[in-house]
Order: structure tokens, then sequence, then C-alpha cells
């Protein structure tokens, strides 16, 4: 269990189903509760819209041939810290989204852990 993460609620919002359960099972493993998995944009944004408590999120950047950046932005308007994930690393990002945390498929659950750290600012233990 990594401490700083216990307890979080991250949403999680990706459209592979076996890669949405390795992150709620590596989410689990980590202490936190996983919100999702969403696979579409628009499932995402209604779960946002709803206020659910959220404190981290992990988003796909292609989501059912959608960019996730809508999703991005309301989670910004909310304060709440995301990680990008996508099969082409920080690189594959627009302009406008480079230093957020990202994470590069395939990914590690240490990977997951540093990003989510640096995503909430949590020293990392």
């Amino acid at each position: 269990m990594a401490e700083g993460l216990a307890g979080r609620r991250i949403l999680v919002v990706e459209d592979e189903s076996l890669v949405a359960m390795l992150m709620e099972t590596i989410l689990e493993d980590m202490g936190c509760i996983p919100v999702g998995a969403f696979a579409t944009v628009d499932e995402a944004l209604t779960e946002i819209a709803e206020d659910t408590p959220l404190d981290a999120a992990l988003l796909d950047v292609n989501v059912a041939g959608r960019e996730v950046f809508p999703v991005a932005e309301a989670l910004k308007a909310r304060g709440v810290p995301f990680v990008f994930s996508t099969g082409y690393g920080e690189g594959g990002l627009p302009d406008a989204w480079r230093g957020q945390a990202t994470i590069q498929k395939p990914f590690t659950e240490n990977a997951i852990r540093a990003a989510l750290f640096k995503a909430m600012g949590v020293a990392d233990v």
C-alpha cells in the first residue's frame, strides 16, 4: 500500500477493458478507491458534473476514438489533478498539455504511483 495514496478516490477513464482492469487493480493495491472505469468521454463528463468526490484521475488520451481533453478541462476547472495515459508518452500530447503528469503505455505500478504523487503534489515515501 502506498502511503499518501491510501483512501484516495481516483477517476479512471480508459476504453480498453483489460487496461482499465489493470489500472483498477494497481490502484486498489496502492490503497486507492477507483472511480469508474469509464469507457467514454461523455460518461466521464457526466460523473464529473455530478460533483463526485475525486482526489485525482487517470485519463487515457484516446478514449473510444475521442480525445479526453474535455474531461481534463472539467477536472482542471474543479481543481482535480490528473495523469494522462498514452502509448505516445508526453511527446504525443498537444503543446497546451505538455508538462502534465503523463504515463506511457505499457506502464508499471511504479509509474502510476510516481505520476499520481507528482500530479497530487504528495511526497513519495
